[in-house]
């Protein structure tokens, strides 16, 4: 969730999301339910009661509580120590905290105009308000003074990382620049906040706007009976009764593309998803790249970096651009190489269907289903019912309890985010409460696209007692017709995996102090790509993977297909991620940035000088490309590449054992890995868990590169 990393990144606090105050601003409707501690069950935001209204005012008594308990902070007369200062700074915030992080993940998960409008309004604010903390030079010379005496305090591993994590978090936020400095790197951290939130505002506005119609029936061909139904109801939903909708949300793009038999829509909707962000109407995001490269430049050089991504990369694993591209370029060689092969295979495939000329990107995914089918005789359609989404999550429940012995029990009384949420307890072995798990699958206009994992209330302690978080799983999975049960695809299986290892990630947390329980951003993949080995295990697919109508389990020769087509596409897949990859780090590696800068231009150059296929662009272009361009994984999206290092060889671990469920291993995962956040630097934490450094050489078998 972007608003909550703004706050661990600016000012190292994500408070409770339960935390009481006494002080409330008028209300003319109801008690602002953010204004006192919430009686629900296990303290989770009450929102059947929350409307709009309330958010404005938290926010505004948040941001003054704040103030006051810095203010506190500083002219206390006694000297500065680490439970007066920094303690007490890490635990100061806790009601903008709060309604920060309900907001925030409202706001991607069930957003609406006037949210949208009121994030737009509160950014200045906010910005200022993190600003006048990071660069109140009476507080930071606090901490300053508690740092310098650090040798003399006796402090613990997780009290030293703390006080270290924090005043480093006070330095790149500007605190030792001089005043003058100091006042233009607020007008910077303002301007690229609000472009960010444009940017991805932006980006779900085109997202929504585009829609393929199709009033011919014979139009249709190719396409699955359920994506068909589900493009029916899309229709009859927009007052199209008797049509056929096809949007640019996954779910209905992507099998579009890899179905349909009518060439020239496939390369409509192709283009349709190309160029979001890129229509020059007041939606386009050509110009708001334009200007966040060049203001994050400039911030990068006002904090005495050469660039963006030097400034990004100082307090990640890989340090330096250098060390980025040594991996890209490693695994983009052979990648590339795969990719042509495949060309090769779909190019003949398209050929020998009597299409003449050259395959173009609207033609691979359609392509490559068929030369699946031929190679390995398996399509999609064979492999979805099997795949309910009922029973894939309680698959995942069921290899998570055979490694850690937790347990997911559902709760139907219980606020949820949304209606189409669903609610489940997570207890330890022991019984012990370990946290609240959310899930909410669908589609609709009002969330933004993609998965991801988030919180409403992140782990910490409470009088001395753990308070369990409060966590959400948010898709956009294939929506089922009316009456007929969710299934998913073989990757939004491995999705739901991917972002359950997130969730166990916060779930094991046990930290005392917020300022520790980030990890850095390219780390932070790693619980989460780990899980995906256990999606398509064959000895977790044997317990989840029935057939929806007839129980039975998925016959072993479909196991063998899969398990044997598993690495095929592995070169298109492989190359659209690197070339984003690339395409990110690029972009914030620029020493300049010309006036006359065109970002179409640069992202056409920046594929060119890699050779990278016409008919493979990147996963994100420039204009839709709200991980580095929204905020979050700027100068990172190669993360997920630098995590899959490390979690191919982690799952190695499991493997050497003779046993994928061996709970000793796991027991050294959740104990280095899952549950101390950040208290130890990541490779270290690495390291403790796995006796060693990783490589890149399971990594590349894993891809079928090797």
């Amino acid at each position: 969730m972007k608003n909550v990393l703004i706050i661990m990144g600016l000012v190292a606090v994500v408070g409770a999301c339960n935390s009481p105050t006494d002080k409330k601003t008028e209300q003319t409707a109801h008690e602002n339910p953010f204004f006192s501690e919430y009686a629900t069950p296990f303290g989770v935001p009450p929102f059947d009661q929350i409307a709009f209204e309330d958010y404005k005012p938290a926010f505004l008594q948040g941001m003054e509580d704040q103030k006051k308990e810095i203010e506190a902070i500083i002219n206390q007369t006694e000297a500065p120590d680490f439970e007066n200062t920094l303690v007490a700074y890490d635990q100061s915030g806790s009601l903008l905290t709060n309604v920060y992080i309900v907001f925030g993940a409202q706001n991607s998960a069930d957003t609406s105009d006037e949210m949208q409008e009121l994030d737009k309004e509160l950014s200045p604010a906010l910005s200022a308000h993190f600003d006048d903390i990071m660069l109140n030079p009476a507080l930071f010379a606090r901490i300053k003074k508690v740092y310098e005496t650090q040798k003399d305090l006796n402090l613990n591993k997780e009290q030293t990382k703390l006080l270290e994590e924090t005043y480093k978090n006070f330095v790149r936020g500007g605190a030792n620049l001089p005043a003058d400095k100091q006042a233009r790197l607020r007008e910077l951290n303002s301007e690229l906040s609000l472009l960010e939130i444009t940017f991805s505002q932006n980006m779900l506005k085109e997202t929504n706007a585009f829609q393929l119609v199709i009033d011919n029936k014979d139009d249709l061909a190719g396409l699955t009976d359920g994506l068909i139904a589900v493009a029916a109801e899309e229709a009859k939903a927009a007052g199209q009764e008797g049509k056929w909708i096809f949007t640019l949300h996954n779910p209905s793009v992507m099998p579009f593309l890899q179905f349909s038999a009518k060439r020239e829509l496939r390369e409509k909707i192709f283009n349709g998803y190309l160029n979001r962000g890129n229509n020059n109407n007041d939606a386009d995001n050509k110009e708001v790249v334009k200007k966040l490269v060049t203001l994050r430049l400039e911030k990068a050089k006002l904090m005495g970096f050469t660039d963006y991504a030097a400034f990004a990369l100082d307090d990640r694993m890989a340090k330096t651009s250098k060390n980025v591209y040594r991996l890209l370029d490693e695994v983009w060689t052979p990648a590339l190489a795969k990719a042509n092969e495949e060309l090769a295979d779909l190019q003949a495939m398209m050929n020998k269907e009597g299409v003449e000329g050259e395959l173009k990107g609207w033609d691979w995914r359609y392509y490559s289903e068929k030369v699946k089918k031929a190679k390995y005789d398996l399509n999609e359609s064979e492999v979805r019912p099997y795949l309910q989404l009922d029973k894939v999550y309680n698959g995942m429940f069921y290899v998570v309890n055979k490694l850690y012995g937790i347990s997911f029990t559902e709760i139907q009384d219980i606020p949820k985010p949304h209606k189409d949420a669903i609610a489940f307890e997570c207890k330890d072995g022991d019984g012990t409460h370990l946290g609240i798990l959310y899930m909410d699958f669908f589609p609709r206009a009002s969330k933004r696209g993609g998965a991801w994992c988030g919180e409403y209330r992140m782990q910490t302690y409470k009088d001395g007692k753990r308070l369990a978080p409060v966590v959400t799983i948010v898709c956009n999975f294939t929506k089922p017709a009316e009456g007929q049960p969710a299934l998913l695809s073989v990757d939004e299986a491995e999705t739901m995996f991917h972002e359950f290892g997130h969730a166990l990630n916060n779930l094991f947390a046990d930290v005392h102090y917020y300022g520790v329980a980030g990890v850095p951003r390219d780390f932070v993949e790693l619980p989460s790509q780990i899980m995906e080995h256990w999606a398509l295990a064959p000895e977790v697919l044997k317990v989840y993977a029935k057939h929806y109508q007839t129980g039975a389990d998925m016959p072993a020769a479909l196991l063998d297909k899969i398990d044997k087509s598993g690495k095929y596409g592995q070169g298109f897949a492989t190359a659209e991620y690197v070339q984003a990859s690339y395409l990110d780090m690029d972009y914030h590696i620029l020493t300049t940035v010309p006036a006359d800068f065109d970002v179409l231009k640069f992202e056409d150059e920046s594929m060119t000088k890699r050779h990278a296929l016409t008919q493979i662009p990147p996963r994100y272009r420039s204009t839709y490309f709200n991980h580095t361009m929204g905020g979050g994984y700027t100068a990172g999206y190669y993360s997920y590449m630098w995590a899959e290092v490390l979690d191919a060889d982690a799952f190695e671990a499991f493997k050497e054992t003779g046993n994928i469920f061996d709970q000793a291993t796991a027991k050294r995962f959740r104990d280095y890995i899952l549950t101390p956040g950040g208290i130890d630097d990541a490779m270290v934490m690495y390291v403790n868990f796995r006796g060693k450094e990783p490589g890149t050489g399971p990594l590349l078998r894993n891809r079928g590169l090797k």
